[in-house]
């Protein structure tokens, strides 16, 4: 049964426990991913959201209105598969940290950059001992090599659903440490979206808004805040 039929064709959507996995029923029947694996979810409550979110559907199904079983999709199709990959490509941002490359002025951004991200990188020195070099310009600065360590292991210690989520909140942030300090609720998930956003931001106050940058980054915002929502429901017990 494809997960992406054009029409509704059921009348409900329950949940039932398999062992310690959970599944979405379709009158009776489960839904599989679009790789035709079964949706074995990791807890009750995202299992709930996701029969919610078919459940919403009307006379066709908008893939856009169902955010929770596309995560759920990749983190069983894409991620479980090649998990030491994705590993890998998330734990590399910390190499090239947004936060790690400063601007050399004017003095009004380079130090707005400093009191801005400056206290997220010293939390991040001392949450998992894993102090970051700074550097002014675009050119690549090796970071310590216990520090990245010590960021990888954070990484590799999530699971598929964990991980789906984190390579979102940093794909999109363009750094590791916020989709860090996500995860670890450290700050406000409005004030990480913001701060990433410190260079765009610093741009438009300058020279004014874009109708199209501003359409990009809505939906961006959205999808980062999605993510963050998303590593909740995975780490519900």
């Amino acid at each position: 049964m494809s997960t992406w039929a054009v029409k509704r064709f059921w009348k409900g959507a329950t949940v039932e426990q398999r062992d310690d996995e959970y599944v979405v029923l379709l009158d009776g029947k489960i839904i599989k991913t679009p790789a035709k694996k079964t949706l074995k979810l990791p807890n009750r409550v995202m299992a709930q959201e996701i029969a919610d979110e078919w459940l919403s559907q009307e006379k066709k199904i908008d893939p856009n209105s169902m955010p929770n079983t596309r995560s759920a999709n990749a983190s069983i199709d894409k991620v479980a598969p090649k998990k030491s990959e994705v590993v890998d490509m998330i734990s590399a941002y910390g190499e090239d940290d947004l936060l790690c490359y400063r601007a050399s002025g004017p003095k009004e951004l380079v130090d707005r950059q400093s009191a801005t991200w400056d206290p997220i990188l010293s939390w991040a020195a001392s949450e998992f001992a894993a102090p970051l070099i700074t550097v002014e310009g675009i050119m690549h600065m090796d970071q310590p090599s216990n520090s990245i360590s010590n960021l990888k292991s954070q990484v590799r210690a999530q699971t598929e659903f964990q991980l789906t989520a984190l390579h979102d909140l940093v794909s999109i942030s363009g750094s590791l440490i916020i989709g860090l300090a996500a995860q670890k609720e450290a700050y406000p998930i409005e004030k990480l979206w913001e701060w990433s956003r410190l260079d765009e931001d610093w741009q438009i106050e300058k020279w004014g808004k874009d109708e199209d940058a501003e359409a990009t980054a809505a939906l961006k915002q959205a999808s980062f805040y999605h993510a963050n929502r998303f590593f909740q429901l995975a780490s519900t017990n």
